[in-house]
């Protein structure tokens, strides 16, 4: 049995690793030409030819950077490819049929492929959850340096944090490469939900004690008092706005850097843990959580897909095949790994538009596909 599993195991790896390798040099092609046309601008968008400039060694380390998140999307495809390959050839080659007489029966076979799935699956999470996130981050960061700052659309991001009186909404416009906050605004709200003061400073940083540090702003004050028990403005409230230049201002919030750059950065390039403390952050604060939960449940089940892949490529091992026949197979493997990756990502913004539940979302085109690849297994390897 361990001859065979060497085999099957070799084979399978071999083919796997040669599609990834594929598929990554031809995502890293288009994303190198997509940043071609930034080449020899500075952070304003102008031409130059100072060294602070976008060059091409920027460009080709933003590429490199990316590679971790297109091999996390990469993996269940290249997984079904690869093995969809070998079981094919070692079928049209009647190894398979004598790897059957030697012992090997479709359980077992069964077995022997979920155990490689499931390393598939472990590599999958560490790399979209550990790998991918940091390289990713450390991408933009790179580019922002020499492009200009993170951002997300006009405004900017938008959080909120209830505190023990008062309640708080931030607006933050963007983040520099040094992960300094620019066109910070904070608004306070009593508990009766009235505007008591907003905050405005083109710069602020995250100091050690999970406070922010507010620099060259300003403090508008909002001030009402309830009217006088006798004079000519009898039974009127009266209203004071105070405007306060300030050099420096320290607000104590919960509010991380983590929960900031998760605001600004898109949430499928977040690891699972940001998703979750984000996740209780929007939920603590009555926010809706919907978008972040479905991708947080993506990020549980989209590894386990590569048990599913598997699965879906034993059938093929049972198949006979005519002479140029593999081709074809090969083909419809593709169609399938590339129809598996765009429902998954369909079934998020069906799931975000019509308010599924966010575990329902994330886990239905994997358990379609199983329901898939169960039945082929069932009617070409048992049946048959």
């Amino acid at each position: 049995m361990k001859t065979i599993r060497r085999l099957i195991y070799g084979e399978i790896l071999a083919a796997i690793a040669f599609v990834a390798t594929g598929f990554l040099a031809l995502f890293f092609f288009f994303d190198l030409v997509d940043e071609l046309q930034y080449l020899g601008r500075n952070a304003a968008g102008a031409l130059s030819s100072d060294a602070n400039t976008y060059q091409l060694r920027h460009a080709l380390l933003y590429v490199a950077l990316l590679i971790p998140s297109h091999l996390y999307e990469l993996v269940p495809i290249s997984v079904l490819i690869g093995t969809i390959f070998v079981m094919a050839r070692l079928a049209q080659s009647s190894e398979y049929t004598i790897l059957r007489t030697s012992g090997l029966d479709p359980w077992r076979a069964l077995r022997l492929l979920l155990a490689l799935g499931a390393i598939f699956v472990i590599l999958c999470f560490a790399v979209g959850d550990y790998l991918a996130p940091a390289a990713d981050r450390s991408a933009q960061l790179l580019k922002a340096r020499y492009q200009g700052r993170i951002t997300i659309g006009q405004t900017g991001a938008w959080l909120k944090e209830k505190q023990a009186y008062n309640s708080y909404v931030v607006n933050v416009g963007a983040l520099s490469s040094d992960s300094e906050m620019q066109g910070v605004r904070i608004f306070e709200f009593d508990n009766k939900g009235l505007l008591v003061s907003i905050t405005q400073s083109p710069l602020a940083r995250f100091a050690p004690d999970d406070s922010w540090l507010l620099e060259s702003g300003s403090r508008t004050e909002f001030t009402v008092k309830a009217g006088q028990a006798s004079g000519a403005d009898q039974g009127r409230d009266s209203a004071k706005i105070a405007i306060n230049k300030i050099e420096r201002f320290r607000w104590p919030t919960g509010i991380s850097a983590e929960m900031v750059s998760v605001a600004v950065l898109k949430p499928e390039r977040m690891s699972t843990i940001d998703l979750f403390t984000y996740i209780r952050h929007l939920n603590a604060n009555g926010q809706t959580a919907q978008r972040y939960e479905i991708e947080f449940w993506k990020k549980v089940f989209y590894p386990l897909s590569c048990l599913v892949m598997v699965v879906l490529a034993l059938p093929f091992a049972y198949l006979h095949f005519r002479s140029g026949g593999i081709a074809g197979y090969v083909f419809g493997g593709v169609m399938i790994g590339i129809s598996f990756f765009l429902l998954n990502n369909v079934f998020g913004y069906i799931g975000n538009l019509q308010n599924w539940q966010p575990w329902l979302a994330a886990a239905t085109p994997g358990l379609l596909y199983m329901a898939v690849s169960l039945a082929a297994f069932g009617w070409l390897v048992l049946r048959h």
